[in-house]
């Protein structure tokens, strides 16, 4: 079948693009073989908070919005941190290029966009493809992280991981670092979810 040239042009502009993000994870985590990782890290106030209370951890936040990132860096730089990445990137294409020996000791989602209409939920970030990729990249044991101020998006959640045969809810579990951050203070509630991967 043939393809229009503005999608051609389109899909070679995506293959660029995640060959440059290979490159990008190829150099900066060649001798990482776990890492924290957060998807939509936005301005980075959590995972920067992270990163300087737990040295010996690698931890990579993504985010689509290039100023995202870049306030993330600046963080990092200015806190002099060499185990935290912020990288712009497409979640699906971050995870597709991700060398494959990289595992997941931790994934973090934080107030992710709720898309509170049902047209637009299958844009919410929570997905059983999300969690089927994020499962592959976890050893047992590891846990997915959940936050939202969103009811409706939490109660989703919740329902996505208990009917996902490579996850556990885990209501013992402690959040793994609790953190002022500028958005997190700008909620007056929220509610919270920790699964583990399942053998």
């Amino acid at each position: 079948m043939e393809i229009s040239e503005k999608y051609a042009k389109e899909l070679a502009k995506q293959e660029r693009r995640k060959a440059d993000l290979l490159d990008i994870c190829e150099s900066i985590l060649l001798h990482s073989k776990r890492i924290l990782f957060e998807p939509g890290c936005g301005h980075g106030h959590w995972l920067t908070n992270y990163a300087q209370a737990n040295p010996k951890q690698v931890c990579v936040g993504i985010d689509l919005i290039s100023h995202r990132i870049r306030k993330g860096k600046e963080k990092a730089t200015k806190r002099k941190l060499d185990n935290i990445y912020f990288l712009k990137a497409d979640l699906g294409e971050f995870l597709e290029v991700l060398p494959a020996h990289i595992r997941f000791d931790q994934t973090i989602l934080l107030f992710p966009d709720p898309w509170p209409k049902a047209r637009h939920h299958r844009r919410r970030m929570v997905q059983t493809t999300l969690l089927d990729s994020i499962a592959v990249r976890t050893d047992p044991g590891g846990t997915f992280c959940f936050r939202s101020d969103d009811r409706a998006y939490y109660d989703w959640t919740i329902e996505h991981l208990e009917s996902h045969p490579l996850w556990k809810i885990d209501a013992g579990a402690k959040w793994p670092y609790e953190s002022d951050t500028y958005f997190q203070n700008l909620m007056t509630e929220f509610s919270s979810v920790i699964a583990r991967r399942t053998h």
